[in-house]
């Protein structure tokens, strides 16, 4: 494949993704908070996210049939195959904001060719905007071309995070990381949904995420996008295991600077 080909692959995933969004943005005016299930500790999931996953999983395999999934609703997917092509899904990033109302979510589908990534969308659901890239293609929102920012120093930046929910072994070393970015950027935020923190940093809302404890569902979309955008990701230790590595630094210039 070359890239006319993933770009082909991109627009048919973006028009999927404008289906789902609108899916979960009709279910979350009208979600009963009773129907949520608990699979563990702040590990929550409605028929919302099966629902939306089903629709994307069926939708997918008629795009590329010869493509294994890597998702997290579905354990029959979690295994990483001996497939070229893995699509890495996430039906709905920032289930914790749908289920108690709060308008931050997003549907997040990445395309792997072996271990690079090749396709990125991620819509968010509430403003209606569809991040998307495939590898060599550039970055767009709404089909309008994006760029990190180009600030280059902390002091002018705006930086997202995320807060452990589950394994709390990291977060004194994690809170000591944050009061010091305190103290040097315009401030931190955290939206619950790293794909759309990773998306924001593309379209240079943000200068940089930073979080660990992550999915590869939750990183690998944005990440293309990011890249394409012309910013820079990686690990904390700044190698390029940030899909299945569990932690991301993404950033625009700034980068250099962690």
């Amino acid at each position: 494949m070359n890239s006319r080909d993933f770009a082909d692959i991109c627009r048919q995933v973006t028009d999927l993704s404008s289906q789902i969004a609108l899916f979960l943005r009709k279910e979350s005016h009208a979600f009963d908070i009773s129907k949520i299930e608990t699979k563990g500790m702040n590990d929550l999931v409605s028929y919302v996210d099966r629902e939306a996953e089903n629709t994307v999983v069926s939708r997918l395999q008629e795009i590329l049939p010869e493509a294994g999934f890597i998702t997290e609703e579905n354990p029959d997917f979690k295994a990483k195959t001996e497939r070229d092509f893995h699509w890495i899904i996430d039906p709905l990033d920032g289930t914790t904001n749908f289920l108690h109302g709060l308008p931050i979510f997003a549907v997040s589908i990445g395309l792997m060719y072996q271990d690079k990534m090749v396709v990125g969308v991620v819509h968010e659901a509430n403003r209606d905007e569809c991040f998307h890239a495939w590898l060599g293609g550039g970055a767009y929102c709404n089909e309008q071309k994006i760029r990190v920012s180009p600030i280059q120093n902390l002091h002018e930046s705006l930086l997202a995070t995320g807060f452990p929910y589950r394994d709390f072994e990291q977060m004194p070393a994690y809170l000591d990381i944050i009061r010091e970015l305190m103290y040097k950027t315009h401030g931190l935020r955290r939206m619950g949904s790293a794909a759309v923190d990773l998306s924001y940093v593309a379209m240079g809302r943000f200068q940089g995420f930073f979080e660990y404890n992550l999915n590869p569902w939750d990183v690998a979309a944005g990440a293309l996008i990011i890249q394409e955008a012309g910013g820079t990701v990686s690990t904390f230790a700044g190698d390029d295991n940030y899909i299945f590595g569990r932690e991301i630094l993404a950033a625009c210039p700034i980068h250099k600077l962690f």
